[in-house]
């Protein structure tokens, strides 16, 4: 009857009645199984010691600047606002070259008004995010917070 019931034993039910998170019928189904089945029982206190290794387990918690995502040096400041204006400039240049090769060619004023479309739609949510971030950077009582 062991063999049968550790078969047909849920053993997520022990993690569950380690924690006290169990109702009174599975908490009282987990104490019958511990007491028949000896593997069960075994398993019962591996649970509590990885647990308990796990509550005692103490991680090293970075240095405040660590956490801090901004560029930290000029070059990489430098770089990081040059690369971004720069995409900025080619971005504009594709479109208007895109839109100036649509009208010179056979007049195809349909797809000119697609990719114009696109390119308002992209650099109108980018403005918008732009606009947000920097009228709440005022008020943000934690941009300061850093962790």
């Amino acid at each position: 009857m062991s063999d049968q019931q550790s078969t047909t034993f849920d053993e997520a039910l022990l993690s569950g009645y380690l924690d006290g998170e169990l109702t009174q019928a599975q908490a009282q189904r987990v104490r019958i199984q511990l007491e028949d089945d000896p593997s069960a029982r075994a398993l019962l206190e591996e649970l509590r010691q990885m647990r308990q290794a796990t509550i005692s387990t103490r991680f090293p918690v970075p240095d405040d600047d660590q956490w801090d995502e901004r560029p930290r040096g000029l070059a990489s400041r430098l770089s990081r606002y040059f690369g971004l204006g720069t995409m900025a400039i080619w971005l504009v240049a594709i479109a208007v070259f895109a839109l100036w090769e649509m009208a010179r060619s056979s007049g195809h004023w349909g797809g000119a008004l697609f990719v114009f479309g696109g390119m308002a739609g992209l650099g109108l949510v980018t403005l918008s995010v732009i606009l947000d971030r920097l009228r709440t950077l005022k008020s943000d009582r934690y941009r300061k917070v850093q962790k």
